[in-house]
């Protein structure tokens, strides 16, 4: 507690001075605030100028930041939490709403936070490598966002944005070394084949040694080998047509991320968790696993301008396909025995969308709004299962659970804006999406030994089906004030969504064939962005509070699954603080501070009451402040930038139980740059985790077997990137 109240104060202390350095120094030059066009509305607008919660990351932040995955974004974006077990089993966790591992992940699940990348919905398969992209900007949309986007949006959503293909002619390359042997390099280019057909591309290749290290095999474990590549074709034969196909894939394919077991004297009873070596970077796996994963997508967006609009067309094709085998604990027990247990799965995904938009203004610009249809038909075929070897009492035995899911997805959707009298707007919206769910669904035993724990000693195999239907209606209302040219003032209300599904593994025939409802969550929030100071000091806050229903919960049956009932309500509520400030010129200081309490008002099912629990991956406080110093040198530019963030402990389970805690942890990023604006080239060196912070992304715990397995986040990270454009 003392920790928290010391990082709040010297959050407070840094804020006073930074609002007060710009108050001496009003008399300076006025500065644009680089404001970044945001589509948080599917449609362009300033960002200080959206009645929405959005954190924005244009391309230059990108860079400067350091920013390369999702985690790099969520230590810097308030209200957002991300836990992984590997690189497709990571978790986004919004504002306390979050799906529990076990039902994103399975073939009739989905997630709580949604991804769009170029406004394609990607359900499955993890998040898109940031290098090859060709960024313009990264979105994150906090609180229910399912009048416009639609089903899975009910705890926010992170929108991926690329570059368009322009007429300028334009390349970039860009290598990278570091330790662990890490080798980087991108190569990206833009060019007009005509004078109405613009073609881009870029590529791009990454790989490292494991940050592990396994005793049993004598290999590194959790390494990196991931190729990007895209491309865009965009035709414009006149003012009122825009067309623009893109196609991207990626492949990784690296060894497996086997769990740390922390094996620590409070576990060791003498039969299970002995000899285990104490680093946290050390695992003591029997096989060493692997993780591959291909994505591709293909899409192509029309856009018509009309005399009265402009029509959009969007249409996708999305397949994801991986694997991964993963000894999911394995240590030694008594002498000279071992215990072995693998986890392996591999799943087919693909995923064609159509939606039609139509944007519309009236009146001389006072009423503006957009109408829409979306179809999305998702076919999904995964199996997974375990394989358990215990030479004890135990026993012995194997679990395979194939899935075989068909979703199909139909919304109708509109907001309207309308400008009741000048600076004042009323924004209506409301989205109708039915949805089906088909499947067949199986469950096998093998090879079981005497004794071994139900479900799979009791499992006598079982192959069924199921369906069910839903539909929702998720509208949103908001009221929003522009007091002054800086300062805008709002309040909505909106309504979220979360499909239901199957279970997909379960101990029963019943169990499997039966479908979990959808939740929904009521979001309502006050909130101010705000320029002052001649735009040298921008801060935005925002208010909330959020009403969370039929949630969706998970309990891990032991050597088995994650078992799915909807059996819980939550409260929400919590306040997001941003800013920037720029007191000199080349001088800028931002940050932001979230305050989140969560709790269960109802939770309770047989043998287990967690009524009034913390909801999981929920940090109470949560903050980041980084600073930017920018001087010329001659005809060079030098650029520093450092950036610490700080985390309160959370949970990663509904439990609370000690040993899921996620204990509260900081990061220091920093980077040094110097460039030649005029040659094209940049040189800069990078650090990430400089303190060497050993943070557990996720915590498993197995009672029964004193198992608490943690993967780690990277530890520290350094390195050096030389880059050219011309």
């Amino acid at each position: 507690m003392a920790r928290t109240e010391i990082r709040i104060s010297t959050l407070l202390l840094a804020g006073t001075a930074a609002i007060a350095v710009p108050a001496a120094a009003q008399d300076s030059a006025p500065r644009d605030s680089d404001d970044i066009i945001v589509t948080a509305q599917r449609q362009e607008q300033r960002l200080q100028d959206v009645p929405v919660s959005v954190t924005a990351f244009g391309a230059d932040q990108l860079r400067d930041n350091s920013i390369e995955t999702v985690q790099d974004i969520a230590i810097r974006t308030p209200g957002l939490a991300i836990s992984a077990v590997d690189p497709v089993n990571t978790n986004f966790s919004m504002r306390g709403i979050g799906s529990a591992p076990g039902i994103s992940q399975n073939a009739g699940g989905d997630p709580s936070v949604v991804v769009f990348v170029d406004g394609v919905y990607a359900g499955r398969g993890g998040t898109p490598d940031l290098d090859a992209l060709d960024l313009e900007r990264v979105e994150v949309l906090r609180g229910p966002q399912g009048t416009l986007f639609g089903k899975n949006a009910i705890g926010g959503l992170v929108q991926f944005v690329s570059r368009k293909p322009t007429d300028e002619e334009s390349f970039h390359f860009e290598g990278t070394y570091g330790n662990y042997d890490r080798i980087g390099v991108t190569a990206r280019g833009n060019m007009a084949l005509t004078d109405t057909i613009y073609f881009s591309a870029g590529v791009s290749h990454k790989q490292r040694d494991g940050f592990e290290y396994n005793e049993t095999t004598g290999h590194r474990v959790n390494d990196l080998n991931l190729t990007t590549g895209r491309a865009a074709l965009r035709f414009v034969p006149n003012d009122t047509l825009d067309i623009i196909l893109r196609a991207d894939i990626s492949h990784q394919d690296q060894k497996g991320n086997p769990r740390h077991n922390n094996c620590d004297s409070s576990f060791q009873d003498g039969i299970h968790c002995v000899g285990i070596n104490p680093d946290p970077r050390v695992v003591n796996a029997y096989i060493d696993g692997e993780i591959k994963r291909t994505i591709q997508t293909y899409s192509g967006e029309v856009n018509i301008d009309l005399p009265f609009g402009t029509l959009t067309s969007l249409t996708a094709l999305r397949k994801v396909k991986f694997n991964f085998v993963t000894p999911f604990f394995s240590n030694p027990i008594n002498p000279p025995a071992q215990i072995e247990s693998t986890s392996f799965g591999e799943e087919n995904n693909s995923q064609f969308s159509q939606e039609l938009r139509l944007a519309f203004d009236a009146w001389d610009g006072r009423l503006k709004g957009q109408t829409g249809v979306y179809f999305l038909k998702e076919n999904n075929d995964r199996i997974e299962g375990q394989i358990q070897d215990f030479p004890t009492p135990e026993g012995s035995g194997t679990g395979i659970y194939p899935q075989s899911v068909n979703a199909r997805s139909f919304a109708i959707f509109g907001q309207v804006d309308v400008e009741i009298v000048p600076a004042l707007t009323a924004t209506v919206g409301a989205r109708m999406t039915w949805e089906r769910k088909s499947g067949r669904f199986a469950g096998y035993k093998a090879d079981d030994g005497p004794g071994l724990p139900p479900p799979l000693g009791s499992l006598d195999g079982y192959d069924v089906t199921g369906k069910k239907s839903w539909k929702a209606f998720t509208p949103r209302f908001a009221l929003n004030w522009k007091a002054t040219d800086d300062v805008l003032l709002y309040a909505s209300v909106a309504r979220g969504y979360k499909s239901g599904g199957f279970q997909g593994l379960s101990g029963t025939a019943a169990g499997a064939s039966t479908p979990y409802d959808p939740e929904f969550a009521w979001g309502y929030e006050i909130g101010a962005k705000t320029d002052w100071l001649d735009r040298r000091l921008r801060l935005n806050v925002a208010a909330f509070r959020t009403d969370y229903s039929d949630l969706q919960i998970s309990q891990l049956v032991p050597l088995c699954c994650v078992v799915v009932s909807n059996a819980a309500k939550a409260r929400i509520k919590g306040i997001e603080v941003e800013a920037v400030v720029r007191p000199v010129d080349g001088l800028q200081i931002d940050g932001s501070y979230s305050w989140l309490d969560t709790k269960f008002i109802e939770y309770a099912i047989p043998g287990t009451d967690y009524t009034g629990n913390q909801l999981p991956r929920s940090p109470r406080n949560k903050f980041n402040i980084g600073g930017q110093f920018e001087r010329p040198i001659g005809d060079l530019t030098a650029k520093l930038r450092v950036d610490y963030s700080w985390v309160d402990d959370a949970y990663f389970e509904a439990s609370n139980i000690p040993q899921q805690l996620w204990p509260a942890h900081e990061n220091v990023d920093a980077r040094l740059s110097l460039s030649n604006p005029d040659d094209g080239w940049e040189l800069s060196l990078w650090g990430k985790n400089l303190t060497n912070e050993l943070t557990p992304t996720y915590v498993t715990w197995f009672s029964a077997y004193r198992q608490l397995l943690t993967p780690y986040a990277p530890p520290r990270t350094y390195g050096a990137t030389v880059a050219f454009s011309f």
